[in-house]
């Protein structure tokens, strides 16, 4: 029976190793995917009606001082009293067939 030779079986195994090893370092799967995040950024950019509000302010159309001041006073003034409660003793009350409970 011949000798194996030992050295050579580890030579081959370890550069079997190497290439396995490397072969499956070499593709990044999501290598051609866009970049996370983009389409939740192109979506909320689509949303804005005009992109460039920002930068350019004007004024609304027909719009003048002295109704937008009493506006605002009138949503400031709606927080000072709690709204009236509301009578919600007949919620539950109305006929219907899915309330029976048989």
């Amino acid at each position: 029976m011949p000798k194996m030779n030992t050295s050579k079986v580890l030579a081959w195994s370890a550069w079997l190793l190497l290439c396995i090893s490397a072969a499956g370092c070499a593709n990044t799967p999501y290598a051609d995917a866009p970049q996370w995040g983009q389409s939740m950024r192109h979506a909320l950019k689509m949303q804005a009606l005009n992109p460039q509000a920002s930068r350019v302010n004007p004024s609304a159309p027909g719009a003048d001082g002295t109704a937008m001041k009493s506006a605002i006073d009138r949503y400031l003034s709606s927080f000072e009293q709690p709204p009236p409660p509301v009578n919600v003793l007949n919620i539950g009350l109305g006929g219907s067939a899915g309330s029976t409970g048989r």
